[in-house]
């Protein structure tokens, strides 16, 4: 990396290089959007979360098969691509504050009325409503700190929001286990879902306190394309349109199997209480929050392309080795639901930086919410195909599938560039 100082931009300084420089950097402003972004990250993780944790519940409450259950997650993901496209052309389109609300309330709604679902049909449609907000709070929020971040913190800053992930997880394990501890699982879920009205807080605070970049949003009101989709399709960007897609199609792939399956893997084949599961996935949660900040390190140190390389080929092994524990070594599994959690998280803390750094302001938010959730959405199949599988192979066997997406990624940065150091308005 260069050691040139950049020049400060809007009231930051990237010289800082104390262990919160990067959050010093950002400057008043700067730091309540990033408030703002890493409180509607967490929140919308805990709002995702009622579902894979309530999942075994559900699924005896409506007596579903496991691949009707995996539908569940599919359907959240696939309309999860629509939602960040449109929040994405919104946020090119009203500014970055404005579309961030929009998807706080969408998924907090939605969330909330999964609670009263009366039937699986019901449930499916609401929880495909959910995926509308869920998809577009995150390339929103990333957008809006990478615009205040510096070239030389970004990846840092951006890898501290995406650890918002790993916050709202928590809490909303937490949240779990008080609330099927004390409450028959038939009324436990819908509470789950309940809880998800939380984030109507945070509206509140984004409404007060938190504004868009300044010279972002100059060039963004000003630009004569923006919000078109048509652009993030012409010209040079159609490269990296295509291969951005195929890079978060791989890694969100390999993530959401996990996310979906392991509780209930844990519960059905390990044979874990409602307290030991949240034990377990307590090992899981510590490792990916230290993966996100730890990521988030690495992709300033070593680039974009290196870092999610790296985690991406680790994650594989991961899976690997988790889901080949042998019958009764449950220490073992404990033991190596850290690493897991650290190598499938670390690989996301480069995705805010790089994404941001693909495209120009102008269209931005559309590029990074359209590669961002289609991938998400493509990906999403593969929790649907453990759960078909898994009556054959069985939930462990069936996870091995997670592999084959890091592999995907893998590749998927061959055809494209590397960013480290580029300063966005």
């Amino acid at each position: 990396m260069s050691t040139t100082q950049a020049p400060q931009v809007h009231g930051r300084q990237p010289d800082d290089t104390g262990t919160f420089g990067w959050l010093r950097a950002l400057g008043p402003r700067g730091r309540r959007a990033f408030g703002g972004a890493f409180g509607g990250y967490a929140l919308d993780s805990y709002d995702y979360f009622t579902l894979p944790l309530s999942m075994v519940a559900i699924s005896a409450y409506f007596s579903l098969d496991n691949g009707q259950t995996g539908l569940l997650t599919t359907v959240t993901l696939v309309v999860s691509a629509i939602g960040g496209a449109l929040a994405g052309i919104l946020a090119d389109r009203i500014g970055r504050v404005k579309a961030l609300m929009i998807t706080v309330i969408t998924y907090a709604v939605f969330t909330v009325l999964c609670g009263f679902a009366p039937t699986y049909e019901t449930l499916l449609v609401f929880r495909a409503l959910q995926g509308l907000g869920f998809g577009g709070e995150w390339a929103v929020g990333a957008i809006l700190v990478a615009e205040y971040a510096s070239a030389k913190h970004r990846g840092r800053t951006l890898g501290a929001v995406q650890s918002a992930w790993a916050a709202g997880w928590a809490l909303a394990v937490v949240v779990y286990t008080l609330v099927f501890h004390f409450l028959d699982a038939d009324t436990a879920w819908r509470v789950m879902f309940w809880t998800g009205a939380l984030p109507a807080l945070l509206v509140v605070y984004v409404r007060r306190n938190v504004s868009d970049a300044p010279r972002a949003e100059e060039l963004r009101r000003t630009s004569s394309e923006r919000g078109s989709f048509a652009a993030v399709f012409r010209g040079d960007l159609l490269r990296v349109t295509v291969f951005a897609t195929l890079l978060s199609t791989g890694v969100q792939g390999g993530y959401y199997t996990l996310a979906t399956w392991v509780p209930t893997y844990l519960k059905t084949e390990r044979g874990l209480t409602v307290v030991g599961t949240g034990g377990y996935l307590a090992f899981l949660i510590s490792g990916a929050f230290i993966g996100y900040l730890t990521g988030g390190w690495l992709t300033d140190r070593i680039g974009r392309k290196n870092n999610i390389a790296l985690f991406a080929a680790l994650s594989a092994v991961g899976i690997l080795a988790y889901t080949s524990i042998p019958s009764g070594a449950n220490g073992l599994l404990l033991v190596l639901g850290f690493p897991l959690g650290f190598c499938m998280s670390a690989i996301f803390s480069g995705f805010g930086s790089y994404l941001s750094e693909l495209y120009p302001a102008a269209v931005r938010g559309t590029g990074q919410g359209f590669t961002y959730n289609s991938g998400r959405a493509v990906g999403a199949f593969l929790p649907t195909l453990v759960g078909f599988l898994s009556d054959s192979w069985g939930i462990g066997g069936a996870l091995v599938l997670g592999a084959a997406g890091y592999g995907l990624a893998a590749l998927a940065l061959t055809g494209l560039p590397e960013t480290r150091g580029k300063e966005l308005a």
